[in-house]
Order: C-alpha cells, then structure tokens, then sequence
C-alpha cells in the first residue's frame, strides 16, 4: 500500500493514497494504520513526508 503523510497540526495528519483518495486521521488512528500495515516507527515515517 502506498501512502504519503503531511501532519496538519500536533494531533492530525493527512494520509494521502496513491489512488487520489485522503482522510484526516489522529495521532492514535496513524499509530493504529502503522500497525496494521506493519510499520512501527510511524513518528519518522510522519518526520520524513513532512520534510520531503
């Protein structure tokens, strides 16, 4: 699956799916689509896209 994300403000992101589709998540809701994806260092997967 392929994503991008843009944190919007300290406890929102934006994820962004390779199919046009985004939704505005929380920080608990990240942590819960790293989980299920398998990523578990969801902060510096945020840090990178949001540097990019």
């Amino acid at each position: 699956m392929y994503f991008r994300l843009n944190r919007i403000n300290p406890n929102q992101t934006q994820v962004f799916y390779h199919d046009g589709r985004y939704e505005t998540l929380t920080n608990e809701e990240v942590d819960d689509l790293m989980l299920q994806i398998g990523m578990n260092d969801v902060e510096e997967n945020i840090e990178q896209n949001v540097t990019d």
